[in-house]
């Protein structure tokens, strides 16, 4: 069965900024991951990638910033009250997840002042090309409430 919109997709992968040692894989966790295909739980580039191949398939993608996270947009800068981050030590470069009202935000600590940080908002990996070693395990149909929430369910998935 080949990847198309609306199938479920369980694969395995690990990432690099090109030409880096992967920065994360897959594999550490022990389970492939599982997505609804066709519904933008993955970067464009990759769903790309991804698009037509069947289980077994292992193959290495290279996807250009503009169609992963992004470029880098200067001035994507936000001020936020210290006690948003609780009692962790911050530092500069540091990335740290933010609860906004948007849900969970990757953000890279700038500045750490007595009562406010000073935090770029750009994802860590926005303006980097990466590089994606993929390795399909499984291709099924969708259920109709999988379609539905528009995210998978069960192994690899969403548990409600």
């Amino acid at each position: 069965m080949k990847i198309e919109k609306d199938r479920v997709v369980r694969f395995h992968y690990a990432v690099a900024e090109t030409g880096q040692a992967a920065v994360e894989s897959s594999k550490d966790g022990g389970e492939p991951i599982a997505i609804l295909f066709g519904h933008g739980n993955i970067i464009p580039g990759l769903e790309k990638a991804m698009d037509g191949r069947e289980a077994g398939d292992s193959f290495q993608a290279t996807v250009p910033a503009a169609e992963a996270y992004g470029e880098r947009r200067e001035g994507l800068s936000q001020r936020i009250p210290k006690k948003h981050f609780g009692a962790q030590k911050l530092e500069p470069g540091m990335q740290v997840v933010l609860q906004t009202n948007f849900g969970p935000r990757a953000v890279t600590i700038e500045k750490v002042g007595m009562s406010v940080v000073d935090v770029d908002l750009n994802h860590p990996m926005a303006g980097k090309d990466l590089d994606f070693d993929i390795e399909i395990v499984e291709v099924r149909e969708a259920s109709e409430e999988e379609l539905a929430h528009g995210h998978v369910h069960g192994e690899g998935g969403h548990h409600h």
